[in-house]
């Protein structure tokens, strides 16, 4: 695959909550927070802050693909379950 996605650019595994730790640290501290990346590695914990800057610029260009073409939107959504009949 052409593509370097950002989950499968990176040494160490992110968690689900380490992700959602990474999000909320990104809204707080943006481009021009000094030490941006400081503080969203302390944020998100367990992670360098080349580490969390590696991530961001993968995700970037990740969404640059998308939106360009070059990738298909990922499908997120999860099947629904149709609700199960008892047999009458």
């Amino acid at each position: 695959m052409a593509s370097t996605s950002f989950t499968a650019s990176h040494n160490s595994a992110w968690t689900p909550k380490q992700n959602k730790l990474f999000e909320r640290a990104i809204a707080l501290y943006d481009k021009d927070t000094p030490d941006r990346w400081h503080n969203v590695a302390r944020a998100v914990g367990g992670k360098s802050p080349e580490e969390v800057k590696r991530y961001y610029e993968a995700l970037v260009q990740d969404l640059e693909h998308i939106e360009t073409g070059q990738i298909p939107v990922p499908n997120y959504r999860r099947p629904c379950r149709q609700p199960r009949r008892d047999p009458q």
